[in-house]
């Protein structure tokens, strides 16, 4: 399987590092903002093209799919682009920064037939799937759900220059993983944001409080102001224990460690969300964490920026 991979930030070199343990897909060309630092990223993992332009890497041969880690705002354009292209695509988190946006492209998706997967990774760290698979089975069910994603960014830029949104970036893993762990949509929402940076123009701290149909809640605590323990912490209450994932950690309540590492075939939930997209175009089939099984994410964010907007007014 011939792939592309557009941005070589940050994240592009995680998939790019997972992708080398895959057997059967190879990366034919890197597309980046800057063409030197693009072609030196390229050379240092093998790959043959390097490009300023997603059409000039959709246009190689026998290419079959896009790795999108590109930021946010080019989202979904860039996806509607790769579909419109007949590739299949992986758009990292977000989908979109709108739920107009979100929902073309899984309009555009349903059109092609093309596999369409967002880069939800808190679906496949083995920590979440330990759990999952125990309140799939029935042996948990969570009442509750503590959420902590904390940086300490002063001036939070990302690589066009542009203010990195708690909402849309940052909240969507956890409304994504909540309605996921809990397997029901959320009805009941509540976003509240703290003062706007002066200059950004954004909130840089953040509280969403969230209910799904069956009872279960959550509450969402994120914050760019944090000067402390850094990242993202998961409280699962559930009805049968209590379970804290810290990153690739997962212990109980009681702060006594799970071993998780055979759960999957690796602990990098990148690489196992990179082999779920490869298997699904493999296999025909529609993906775990599908532009069609992520869209409610993206309609709860979209009531919860409506809620700040009308508070502003």
């Amino acid at each position: 399987m011939k792939v592309i991979l557009a941005g070589v930030g940050a994240f592009g070199i995680k998939h790019l590092n997972g992708i080398k343990n895959i057997d059967g897909v190879e990366v034919v060309a890197l597309v980046g903002r800057r063409l030197d630092h693009t072609r030196e990223k390229a050379q240092e993992f093998g790959v043959a093209h390097a490009f300023t332009d997603l059409a000039d890497a959709l246009a190689l041969p026998d290419v079959d799919a896009a790795i999108l880690c590109t930021p946010t705002q080019m989202h979904a354009a860039q996806a509607l682009q790769c579909m419109q292209a007949g590739k299949h695509v992986q758009i990292e988190i977000p989908l979109a920064d709108s739920y107009a946006d979100s929902l073309e492209v899984d309009r555009v998706q349903k059109e092609t037939g093309l596999v369409c997967m967002v880069g939800h990774t808190r679906r496949f760290n083995p920590s979440h799937q330990w759990l999952n698979r125990r309140l799939r089975s029935g042996e948990l069910r969570i009442q509750q759900m503590d959420v902590q994603t904390y940086f300490f960014r002063r001036r939070n830029i990302n690589a066009e220059g542009q203010p990195r949104h708690l909402l849309w970036h940052h909240a969507a893993h956890t409304v994504d993983l909540f309605q996921y762990q809990a397997g029901e949509n959320i009805v009941q929402v509540n976003g509240m944001e703290g003062p706007h940076h002066p200059e950004l123009g954004i909130a840089m701290d953040m509280s969403i409080q969230m209910k799904t149909a069956g009872g279960a809640i959550c509450t969402l605590s994120l914050s760019f102001n944090n000067d402390g323990p850094l990242g993202t912490f998961f409280r699962y209450i559930c009805d049968n224990g209590t379970y804290i994932a810290r990153y690739d950690d997962l212990v109980t309540g009681r702060d006594e460690p799970i071993d998780v590492s055979g759960v999957d075939v690796s602990m990098n939930g990148i690489e196992l969300q990179d082999r779920e997209f490869f298997a699904a175009i493999n296999e025909g089939r529609e993906p775990n964490s599908s532009v069609a099984q992520v869209l409610e994410c993206y309609r709860v964010l979209d009531e919860v920026e409506r809620q700040f907007a009308g508070a502003g007014q």
